[in-house]
């Protein structure tokens, strides 16, 4: 087998682990727990099969590199709020209570499980691209590697922000106003790491992207080609579990219709105007 045929059996076989689990332990959070696991390992597999075939580049030994910095900086937030310790995700346990429990369960079959894994090996794919064009680095690989990185630091600084927010709210006793992190980067952008967390796998797609394109593939091969679905997918996921999220906080804290109006969803950018109070 290639390294494209084994990512999909691997993927295919976490898949029906996360699926199997969910069942016995009436938890959907286990697509969650293997988000930033699971892509590492796939890039890594296209890693050791250019290798393997003699078809190996720093371009993508970098890429590895860069998903395991993004894999292990997502565990480390993820394990620090207990995503590994059986807490499953409350947007999950919010839809299973709208919906009849053989509804939830294609639910969870089709999108927690299906689309989501789906999605985890699409966003990896540029790896695979870079191991079919074995090129030499170039000034390009160069701009995206600090944008991933920068995009990474962004993510890291925003989630160290949000965290220090809710702690500081845990030992106000759980009411801190207005209710949400509205300093820092929170100012500019409602969800700051859910930007960043995106641009970096744009940042990614572009260095498949490079490679392709200074092997010659022309602009549908290689600065547009198809492995760009990862990414595209990925924005129109976190798209939507943002205005879902977003609907479950302005039901909550009254102030998150102003903090709407003044401050940007995603892109970071100047408040229209002064936002709400930030949090003592």
């Amino acid at each position: 087998m290639d390294a494209l045929q084994i990512v999909v059996l691997v993927a295919a076989l976490a898949s029906l682990v996360c699926w199997i689990l969910s069942l016995i332990t009436r938890d959907t959070s286990w697509v969650d727990r293997a988000w930033s696991i699971v892509p590492v390992v796939y890039v890594w597999i296209f890693v050791v099969g250019a290798f393997t075939a003699d078809a190996g580049s720093a371009r993508i030994v970098l890429m590895g590199i860069l998903a395991t910095a993004w894999g292990a900086r997502l565990t480390f937030n993820f394990a620090r709020k207990g995503g590994y310790t059986g807490m499953e995700d409350y947007r999950w346990a919010i839809l299973r209570k709208r919906m009849r429990p053989w509804q939830f369960q294609v639910f969870n079959l089709l999108f927690i499980i299906g689309y989501q894994m789906t999605l985890l090996v699409l966003i990896t794919l540029p790896a695979w691209l870079a191991a079919q064009h074995p090129t030499a680095l170039t000034g390009w690989d160069a701009l995206f590697t600090i944008a991933f990185l920068g995009f990474l630091v962004g993510e890291t600084v925003a989630d160290q922000q949000q965290w220090n927010f809710h702690q500081r709210k845990k030992q106000a006793g759980g009411d801190l106003a207005p209710g949400f992190a509205t300093t820092g980067l929170f100012r500019y952008s409602r969800h700051p790491n859910f930007f960043f967390e995106q641009a970096q796998w744009w940042a990614f797609y572009a260095l498949g992207a490079t490679a392709a394109a200074t092997a010659g593939a022309g602009v549908l091969g290689g600065v547009l080609n198809p492995t760009i679905v990862g990414a595209a997918l990925l924005t129109v996921l976190f798209l939507g579990s943002t205005i879902f999220t977003e609907s479950i906080t302005a039901s909550k804290y009254p102030a998150y219709a102003d903090y709407r109006q003044t401050t940007s969803m995603l892109v970071p950018w100047p408040p229209r105007r002064r936002a709400v109070a930030p949090q003592s």
